[in-house]
């Protein structure tokens, strides 16, 4: 790690006294330098306690712009990068290279925030998680919506009982294509965000799923409508699609206390109750900076990130059962208690300064 250094006062009066402490700065690396990746590195090159040290990209040109603009080294070849003793990497790669990258972070030792979804198939994401446990090196996933100030807060909101029961969530996720988009559909793209969001609001995993999906251009689907089951005959549902002309992202519970609706994108939460309306003061904050703060603290004090690998390959087995769903027609009964156990599970709310 490198170091930087800041000065507190202390002491009142005739006695106040400067001190000068030196922390140590966390070494990271991004590895994928596309859409996500470049916000990555944006970001740490943002944060005083880490240290940019690189990122790497298969494409020349975009490494060196990444690199020219966040005043760090490029490289074309991961491998150099990580053997720049490094603490920390994200992977922000496609997904189907999900596997061979993480592979190669662990080999070198190195903690690794995998972006959503953590693999393209469940034996790929086993293969990631044992990778990181046998080196004892912490693992997260980038299921970015938990890590919005709206859900922040409206996970706050159902803790404290302020909506009374959760009944049913449901999540609408639409706009349009993006072509960088080739290697999954819809589903395993987008619809996993909610999934995931919708799961760590019940505090609960789902144990059914039904969709009806196609596509109208893509190669794989590129709309989907998915219902999962409860226990407690609870719902959620999440409408996505890559036709809608413009980028809807919102989620709305229902609850015998209220109803709330929440803007992924504005980050507004407003509740409906039966005094009227109340518009939920939400302190904006932009997601992923309290994503990789979250993820260098689990880093830096020795803690279990989440969403874990495990919460991850979760998301990740229900998005695969709601593909398997619209293929065969049929209902889906999600068999969880083979790798998590059935019904209630801690989901781990970040906090944040």
């Amino acid at each position: 790690m490198g170091s930087f250094s800041f000065s507190f006062s202390f002491g009142g009066g005739e006695n106040v006294r400067t001190r000068k402490v030196t922390m140590k700065k966390t070494r990271v690396g991004v590895i994928g330098a596309g859409a996500m990746g470049k916000h990555h590195a944006r970001i740490y090159s943002e944060m005083q306690e880490a240290e940019l040290v690189g990122v790497a990209d298969v494409n020349e040109r975009v490494a060196a712009e990444v690199a020219t603009e966040y005043n760090t080294a490029a490289f074309t070849d991961c491998e150099r990068l990580l053997k720049n003793d490094l603490d920390a990497v994200s992977i922000a790669v496609p997904t189907s290279l999900h596997k061979a990258i993480a592979l190669k972070v662990a080999n070198q030792g190195v903690h690794m925030l995998v972006e959503k979804p953590i693999a393209e198939s469940l034996e790929s994401a086993d293969t990631i998680i044992n990778a990181a446990r046998r080196k004892n090196l912490k693992l997260m996933v980038g299921h970015i919506e938990r890590f919005n100030p709206a859900i922040l807060k409206l996970k706050e909101l159902i803790s404290a009982e302020e909506l009374g029961e959760i009944i049913s969530i449901s999540c609408r996720r639409v706009g349009p294509y993006p072509p960088r988009i080739r290697d999954v559909g819809i589903i395993i793209d987008l619809a996993v965000h909610d999934i995931d969001a919708i799961s760590y609001l019940y505090g609960k995993r789902a144990i059914n799923v039904y969709s009806i999906a196609g596509n109208s251009f893509h190669t794989k689907e590129d709309h989907a409508s998915i219902l999962l089951q409860y226990e407690d005959k609870r719902s959620g549902m999440v409408e996505t699609n890559w036709l809608t002309p413009h980028k809807i992202r919102t989620i709305t519970i229902t609850a015998t206390g209220g109803v709330a609706y929440a803007d992924y994108l504005d980050q507004s939460l407003e509740i409906w109750k039966e005094d009227g309306l109340w518009k939920v003061d939400v302190e904006k904050r932009e997601p992923l900076k309290n994503e990789l703060e979250l993820f260098l603290h689990a880093v830096v004090n020795d803690e279990e990130p989440s969403p874990s690998g495990e919460e991850g390959k979760y998301a990740l087995e229900v998005a695969l059962s709601a593909i398997k769903s619209y293929e065969k027609g049929e209902n889906i009964l999600l068999n969880l208690w083979r790798h998590y156990g059935v019904g209630k599970v801690e989901f781990c709310k970040p906090a944040f300064n």
